[in-house]
């Protein structure tokens, strides 16, 4: 079956025809790793993270490749902030995105390059542009000259005045276009820096990404994928010193990009204080309920994340686990199908529509929970769980879920009121016992009876 992806160069949705059907390529600008990732970032985290479960399922060999930024202006600044080296920043975050990023169930990247492993690399990259006319030096730095390049602004669709307006370029009176950027930036201690033919300095941020790519994927990659924000400066520019380095060859051939994300329907800024961390929001809600609510909208289309909404994630998937706790009491053990169901991969072949998908997937459950005979349930059941499986879903099992998903304090007074109920069950006071019932109902926390064991869960509303 085909898959088909929006394709941000062409502005429609296409095909998807990798160039080597045996090997598909596919790069992710990854973190820069200066702080703890918001949840602006875990969006194309998670994203592309279902992409490449897409792709495996169709392809021999699929080669997904995430940077880590590990040398950049911010990183620069954190460290002086802090009084502390450059590199425990960026190890210090690394590894925090890592482990957050694991918690939201996005598996690691075929390869992670860091950007401080290719200088090299990148300096060869910048004399080519300089050898071939593209580039030139100015005042210790070298500029990318985008005048030297026709087809500068084919992936944003904007003219020169709109390219300067309001975007990420560095204003200097030793550029010739005020548009030029920078590929390599003089140093001062305690900045990075490494020996170059122009000096003590640094990379530039677009250089980075075009190097990694081409050093792992080759000249012509499959699929670049990344945030809204990034498609101008960052992957226009990408594309032009890609593209002019390569001798005319295309840099990608589907370029792919996931919305914002808004908090209460504002933008997400350190003026408004309203910046999720993610790292903080995964000690108050588990990283799957994270993960239902940033797949819960179309990837192309603005997600509004609010306490509602997050709710209304959790309660979804209380209702899921319960659905299979008691369809496995009454008929499992259960096992997950060899594949998904064929609707639901439809709606993820169809540009990644999980919206659809998340809707195939509950109403697996719901045949789940209506299953007469164990036939019945087996069915519905290998299918939930193998969908549950290619999109990050139902990852633990009912009881942890439920007995994981409140704090400890919490899940023990529960526990502590359930004994005294059966107790007073066993001892026929009635009374007693439906008044334990009420006050855990009070507590938002319901009961189930079956086969002489009582579970419970919270409520749904």
């Amino acid at each position: 079956m085909t898959i088909r992806l929006y394709n941000t160069l062409a502005r429609e949705k296409q095909d998807f025809e990798p160039q080597n059907p045996e090997r598909v390529t596919m790069y992710v600008c990854g973190p820069t790793v200066y702080n703890y990732a918001h949840i602006g970032n875990a969006r194309p985290a998670i994203i592309f993270d279902l992409l490449y479960r897409m792709l495996t399922l169709h392809y021999p060999e699929v080669v997904y490749a995430r940077n880590i930024t590990d040398v950049d202006d911010k990183i620069n600044e954190a460290a002086a902030a802090q009084g502390v080296p450059i590199s425990e920043i960026s190890g210090r975050f690394a590894a925090a995105y890592h482990e957050d990023m694991a918690a939201i169930g996005a598996a690691p990247p075929t390869i992670e390059p860091r950007a401080t492993d290719h200088i090299a690399q990148m300096i060869e990259m910048i004399q080519r542009l300089i050898d071939e006319g593209h580039a030139y030096e100015a005042e210790g730095h070298v500029l990318f000259d985008i005048g030297s390049f026709g087809k500068y602004g084919a992936l944003s669709r904007r003219d020169a005045r709109e390219m300067l307006a309001g975007s990420r370029v560095e204003v200097a009176p030793f550029k010739r276009n005020p548009g030029d950027f920078v590929l390599w930036k003089p140093s001062e201690d305690p900045q990075p820096g490494w020996d170059s033919p122009w000096g003590w300095g640094r990379p530039g941020w677009h250089l980075e990404c075009s190097v990694m790519a081409e050093t792992h994927l080759g000249e012509t990659i499959d699929i670049h994928g990344g945030g809204q924000d990034l498609i101008f400066p960052h992957h226009e520019n990408e594309i032009a010193q890609s593209v002019c380095s390569h001798g005319g060859t295309p840099f990608a051939r589907y370029w792919v990009h996931n919305g914002f994300v808004t908090v209460e329907k504002r933008k997400m800024s350190k003026s408004l204080g309203n910046t999720l961390v993610v790292h903080e929001l995964l000690k108050q809600h588990s990283g799957e309920v994270l993960r239902y609510l940033l797949l819960s909208a179309h990837y192309r289309q603005p997600l509004d994340w609010s306490d509602k909404e997050l709710e209304r994630a959790r309660r979804t998937l209380d209702r899921l686990y319960s659905v299979l706790r008691t369809a496995s009491d009454r008929f499992g053990p259960f096992e997950a199908a060899d594949r998904p169901g064929e609707a639901f991969l439809d709606a993820l072949r169809d540009d990644l529509n999980t919206p659809v998908a998340l809707a195939e997937f509950n109403r697996v459950a719901r045949e789940l929970a209506r299953a007469e005979t164990a036939e019945e349930a087996h069915s519905a059941a290998a299918e939930l769980l193998a969908d549950a499986e290619f999109i990050g879903l139902l990852r633990v099992s009912p009881d942890e879920w439920f007995g994981g998903e409140t704090e400890d304090s919490e899940s023990a007074a529960i526990e502590a009121l359930i004994e005294k109920r059966n107790q007073a069950r066993a001892d026929r006071d009635f009374a007693t016992a439906d008044a334990i019932r009420d006050e855990l109902t009070a507590m938002g926390v319901l009961l189930e009876d079956a086969g002489g064991v009582t579970r419970w869960r919270r409520k749904d509303g």
